[in-house]
């Protein structure tokens, strides 16, 4: 097993912010990725009075190699799930709220109806806050029940380079993951889209470059790139911890290929800061 290198030793924050907004999560029964990705970055984000809500539920009907969402039977969908996320973002005050949603191949719309759902009470309960949506390899069709409710921002994250799909993501396909992408921005142009790249998989540096490119290729405006951590002895190994230095040229490299804006470090992760793009694209 490889050694933590000192520049990916986090050191965690503790505020009464973190408490609230915690304690809000859990009285109106929500979920975040936050919590069962278990992300580096909690209580920075906590501390800041954000979160990214997770909808559907806790259990994913897949079972990647890398992710630390639950696979298991998923739950039914709950109806007061939208309103429930309307009021806690009115409670914390967001501008900008990230919501996601494990995925959800057992119901016919795949979930895109939920979050629907929850874009339009956001825009009805606070219609100033900026909405990001990272949503599954969702169809066409499903795709545009989602994007006729006008979110700001829609991810996907394409997480891997093609040649590790059948190890790190065996239920998905690299090309479907690539026409998610290009369907939002057939369905609707003013939606940026958005992806993430996890390093340190086993890729090469010129498999990362062609990601790049595909990515460009269907329309993506933002990416972010991060060095993948394995969240137990059970999931897929760390095959290489990427230096901050390597990290910076490739955040250079996605810039001059074409991308609007470029988050890429060890610690980044797809809706970290993720304000930020809009603010600077």
């Amino acid at each position: 097993m490889l050694s933590k290198p000192d520049w990916l030793r986090i050191s965690h924050t503790n505020s009464s912010n973190v408490t609230l907004t915690s304690e809000l999560i859990k009285d109106l029964g929500l979920n975040t990725v936050c919590d069962e990705a278990s992300c580096p970055n909690r209580s920075e984000c906590f501390s800041n009075k954000t979160a990214t809500f997770m909808i559907l539920g806790k259990n994913c009907t897949r079972e990647c190699t890398f992710c630390n969402v639950k696979y298991g039977t998923p739950t039914p969908v709950d109806e007061r799930e939208p309103n429930n996320i309307a009021d806690a973002i009115k409670t914390l005050g967001l501008k900008y709220v990230v919501i996601t949603s494990v995925t959800r191949d057992d119901l016919l719309d795949e979930g895109a109806n939920q979050f629907a759902y929850v874009v339009n009470e956001i825009h009805m309960s606070t219609p100033d806050v900026r909405i990001e949506l990272l949503i599954p390899d969702l169809s066409a069709n499903n795709i545009t029940i989602i994007t006729k409710t006008n979110p700001h921002v829609i991810g996907h994250n394409i997480e891997t380079v093609k040649s590790l799909y059948s190890r790190i993501r065996p239920e998905a396909i690299y090309n479907r993951s690539l026409n998610v992408l290009s369907n939002i921005k057939h369905s609707n142009s003013k939606i940026f889209t958005k992806s993430g790249l996890m390093l340190g998989l086993g890729e090469s540096h010129d498999e990362i470059l062609k990601t790049f490119d595909d990515l460009l290729n269907v329309g993506c405006d933002f990416l972010t790139v991060g060095q993948y951590l394995s969240p137990s002895k059970n999931h897929y190994p760390v095959q290489k911890y990427i230096t901050p230095d390597m990290f910076n040229e490739y955040a250079d490299i996605a810039r001059k290929k074409g991308f609007r804006y470029v988050a890429s470090a060890p610690l980044v992760r797809s809706s970290y800061k993720a304000h930020e793009f809009l603010t600077n694209s």
